[in-house]
């Protein structure tokens, strides 16, 4: 629509906002939407229809990215309208691309994603919504706002605690830390960072070494071998996830450093996880790091069962785990 509308062209304009507003999607929120250039989305058939749902992950060697897809089974297992394909891009962007390009030739009615990286996937995403496809971003964020709803935890905010825990807890006298980070291009490895930096920032703390780990464990462990055998000095270590953190504290040992205190992040109420890592000491502490993997089936079923619209940002809440309270933690995260 041009912006200057007259007579039945009116009529026509406000039947397709209409039809917009009625399936449930938050085009409007996108750019150009104000001039009317936004496309027009699926209709929402309601609780009659069957939804094909693409899932696009970004690996599943990330223990995190397992439990997120498990969550996002649990959760549409109880939608009997949904069913729910998956894929794993094994931490290539190309592939991630390609796979998400099949899903939009299998017509799917809703797309969930977890971008390897930001950049190279924006323009698949864009394209998707552009069809009028609802699409939800998890975790990590695309360029730009061509999407329906991100949902997720605030990264900075995460980050920014870790630094108050380091400040307040590990070295309130200030000290020397070593950072091990995400994968480089993926929105949260930058995000915790900064807030890392900016919840140290005043209290004589000096990241003096950081090295890209790309989330995995044995790439932590190399790469705080070499923090640790370059930094010797180093009185902690900020790790944007607990596998590396975990790969890390096989470093620590190694080195003769086996009190070297270790913060992750992800604190997944498993066996294997972050919690119980901080309840047997291994870690000094984790940050809760919800998959919203049951937030966006609950999304799914607003916009394509019940024609309802879901908030453009979705911020899903974190908490702090130290050894004091990792084991009733763990205990209300396996209740609910």
């Amino acid at each position: 629509m041009s912006g200057i509308l007259r007579g039945g062209a009116v009529l026509a304009g406000l039947a397709l906002v209409s039809a917009v507003t009625a399936c449930g999607t938050t085009h409007e929120n996108a750019p150009g939407a104000a001039s009317g250039a936004a496309p027009a989305a699926k209709q929402c058939h309601g609780p009659s229809g069957k939804y094909k749902i693409g899932m696009s992950q970004a690996n599943l060697a990330e223990p995190y990215r397992v439990r997120m897809d498990d969550d996002i089974r649990k959760a549409a297992a109880g939608v009997p309208q949904f069913s729910v394909s998956y894929a794993d891009a094994a931490q290539d962007n190309a592939k991630q691309v390609e796979q998400v390009n099949t899903f939009l030739t299998q017509g799917i009615d809703l797309l969930i994603i977890s971008p390897n990286e930001a950049t190279p996937l924006t323009g698949v995403v864009k394209k998707a919504y552009d069809q009028g496809i609802p699409v939800l971003v998890l975790d990590r964020k695309v360029d730009g706002d061509g999407y329906t709803s991100f949902i997720g935890a605030d990264n900075v905010d995460i980050g920014r605690q870790a630094g108050k825990f380091f400040a307040e807890k590990l070295l309130p006298h200030g000290g020397k830390v070593v950072e091990l980070k995400g994968l480089a291009g993926s929105t949260p490895a930058k995000e915790r960072s900064d807030g890392f930096n900016e919840g140290i920032t005043d209290r004589n703390i000096t990241v003096v070494g950081s090295a890209d780990a790309d989330w995995l464990r044995d790439k932590g462990q190399q790469q705080a071998d070499a923090l640790l055998k370059a930094h010797p000095d180093a009185q902690a270590m900020f790790s944007e996830n607990d596998p590396m953190a975990e790969g890390a504290r096989i470093a620590a040992q190694n080195a003769g450093r086996a009190d070297l205190p270790i913060v992750g992040i992800d604190g997944l109420p498993v066996p294997e996880g972050g919690i119980k890592a901080v309840e047997a000491g291994r870690l000094s502490a984790t940050f809760i790091y919800p998959t919203g993997g049951k937030e966006a089936v609950a999304a799914a079923k607003k916009l394509l069962i019940d024609c309802q619209t879901v908030p453009k940002t979705q911020t899903l809440p974190t908490r702090l785990v130290t050894r004091e309270n990792a084991a009733q933690v763990y205990a209300e995260l396996n209740r609910s």
